[in-house]
């Protein structure tokens, strides 16, 4: 295998004069006033701007936008708090559909046990 294939193409900082490897990829959501800056992006994008470490850092924004950061590095290996909760609320309806079971088959019960009993609806005088 050459060495050109197996090496990865190394993308450079996308400010003007800046040498620096990207390491950030920018971009921007017009419609929200929101940018977003995350990991480097798999592949150069028309809309997007590589950033360096130190430009990613000081990226600042128009006053009223708002920056969203992704850093996956950051995030534990283990489930996050949004997983815990699902399989909480999956193990509770599962228990509360157990629940309903049981108080559907008493309900019929009590059914079929008062269905020999007549005049059980009464009519009240005005």
């Amino acid at each position: 295998m050459s060495t050109e294939k197996t090496r990865r193409s190394v993308r450079s900082c996308s400010r003007t004069g800046c040498r620096n490897i990207a390491v950030r990829t920018l971009t921007y959501i017009y419609s929200d006033s929101t940018a977003v800056l995350g990991p480097l992006a798999t592949y150069a994008e028309p809309h997007a701007y590589d950033l360096c470490e130190i430009h990613s850092e000081k990226l600042t924004v128009p006053m009223g936008w708002t920056v969203l950061q992704h850093h996956p590095e950051s995030y534990s290996s283990g489930p996050s708090e949004d997983d815990l909760m699902a399989i909480a609320d999956a193990i509770r309806e599962v228990g509360l559909g157990d629940i309903e079971k049981e108080r559907t088959a008493e309900i019929k019960s009590e059914k079929s046990a008062q269905q020999g009993r007549r005049g059980h609806l009464r009519v009240l005088p005005s």
